[in-house]
């Protein structure tokens, strides 16, 4: 890992109040933003703050935002070319502030349409007198912190970035990032891995001679010990981790403990591996943040026999005999209670669980039954109704038979129908043509008669017949009606024989 496991941290006396684990804080003057990748209430007080979210996914050193990967370059605070190009930034409109802030910082978050930032602090940040840091924009140096890394370092803030690599990101209640108890900044876990900022030290707490893993804080150069604040980080912030992410915070306790020569630090490295394997083996809903708080329980009761261990070589009085095996009784039946709570909860837990399978299981078999009887119901209707509907089709298909049979029955009809009424009136044109004709006969005969008649009544002589019957017009004018009759009667069958 890069640790110069052979250097030997010396460690000052802590401060009242070691470095709390990460977690969210409140800053109300910073700006409101819509940004996605953090907001703007991860930053206040070092105590309470830390960047970053550990509910995201993270990666390894490289989850830091794509904005802070290049470090700022270490430019004097005040020259010429300083205050000229604040005079440039300053006259420039809005859109033109933004687009120098980005080009300067890398950081294309300032571009987006949903931050507003105040024109002001666009210039502050481009002079390296504000944090480029959107979520955090605390004013440099943060806190008027006056150490050689604030001082020597332009726009670097002790509220959000590493010491090391200057590079901020957006995680927190993380072991991701160390914070030192004394001079509140913060240090990448990798970073101070990489660099022997983490190695084996003497602490004032510990005896004489014995040695344990110790954090060396690069702005200040004191030394943190590292056992206690896994565990504070452990305690106050597992509760609110996923499986992912306890999985990688598991990841680092071994990474800074891989190396550990001490036996508190090998135990709870061998600890957080068998977790780790009983994580990726195990189905998430049975692990909770119950089990790492356990087994920090059990590293802390197992803390006496390790001592224990380390003191066997030296004498020890009855008193102090007495009062180490009441300790490690107390120990052991705290554990055994705690072991007996948890277990009699898992077993209360899973005896609702099986209860609540067996009330289940009772309810799918009755839903079962039911769909079974529902489908044996459906069945039967269907057949029901495929036997209506083969009986309709049957009815169907005799009632086309008989309509084709009535249909041709009546085209046969009709054609006789049509062959009689022409038959019909051919008969009733003869008949009519025979009764005129004898009509026409009769009273060419009746004619006749009455013209003999007048005749034999009144002879007279030739002349005067003639001239008596040329003057007669009724006589004439009937003569002439007899002869068209006679002619229309003998025209009228030659047409009747044309039909």
């Amino acid at each position: 890992m890069g640790t110069s496991s052979g250097a030997n941290f010396h460690q000052q006396p802590p401060s009242a109040q070691g470095m709390l684990p990460p977690r969210h804080g409140s800053r109300p003057s910073g700006p409101q933003t819509s940004l996605s990748l953090a907001s703007s209430e991860q930053v206040g007080s070092p105590d309470m703050q830390e960047p970053g979210s550990n509910s995201d996914p993270g990666h390894d050193s490289a989850t830091e935002s794509a904005s802070s990967r290049d470090t700022w370059p270490a430019e004097p605070n005040q020259s010429n070319g300083g205050t000229a190009a604040a005079g440039i930034v300053s006259k420039a409109v809005e859109k033109e502030k933004e687009i120098l802030v980005a080009i300067k910082t890398g950081i294309q978050a300032f571009l987006h349409p949903s931050v507003t930032i105040p024109q002001g602090r666009l210039v502050e940040v481009f002079l390296y007198k504000r944090c480029r840091n959107i979520a955090c924009q605390s004013a440099l140096p943060a806190e008027d912190c006056r150490c050689n890394v604030c001082a020597s370092r332009n726009g670097f803030c002790n509220l959000c970035m590493c010491v090391i690599c200057n590079k901020f990101d957006f995680e927190v209640n993380t072991c991701r990032w160390i914070g030192c108890d004394f001079c509140s900044h913060w240090t990448h876990t990798d970073c101070a891995i990489h660099n022997g900022q983490i190695a084996m030290g003497q602490s004032v707490k510990s005896s004489i001679g014995h040695l344990e893993m110790l954090f060396r804080c690069r702005a200040c150069q004191r030394t943190s010990e590292l056992l206690g604040w896994v565990k504070d980080v452990f305690q106050q912030c597992a509760p609110g981790w996923d499986r992912d992410a306890l999985l990688r915070e598991l990841e680092f306790v071994c990474k800074i403990f891989r190396l550990s020569d001490d036996q508190k630090g090998r135990v709870l490295f061998r600890k957080c591996v068998d977790l780790i394997e009983r994580l990726r083996n195990t189905p998430a809903d049975s692990i909770n943040s119950r089990v790492i708080l356990q087994a920090l329980q059990e590293l802390e009761m197992d803390s006496p026999k390790i001592s224990e261990n380390e003191d066997a070589g030296r004498l020890i009085t009855p008193q102090e005999a007495c009062n180490r095996i009441a300790e490690v009784v107390q120990e052991a039946v705290k554990k055994m209670e705690l072991v007996a709570e948890e277990k009699m909860r898992l077993y209360k837990k899973a005896r609702l669980a099986v209860d609540a399978c067996d009330r289940e299981l009772e309810e799918k078999l009755r839903e079962v039954q039911e769909l079974k009887a529902e489908r044996l119901r459906k069945k039967q209707q269907v057949e029901e109704l495929e036997s209506i509907v083969r009986l309709k089709q049957a009815e169907a298909e005799m009632f086309q038979l008989k309509a084709s049979e009535a249909r041709q029955e009546a085209e046969r009809l009709q054609s006789i129908a049509l062959a009689k009424s022409k038959t019909a009136e051919q008969d009733y044109a003869s008949i009519y043509l025979k009764r005129r004709l004898e009509e026409a006969e009769a009273e060419k005969q009746f004619l006749f008669e009455k013209i003999k008649l007048q005749e034999n009544q009144k002879p007279t002589p030739p002349h005067q017949a003639s001239s008596s019957a040329g003057g007669d017009p009724a006589q004439t004018m009937m003569l002439s009606k007899i002869q068209d009759l006679l002619k229309n009667v003998r025209s009228m069958p030659a047409k009747s024989e044309g039909h």
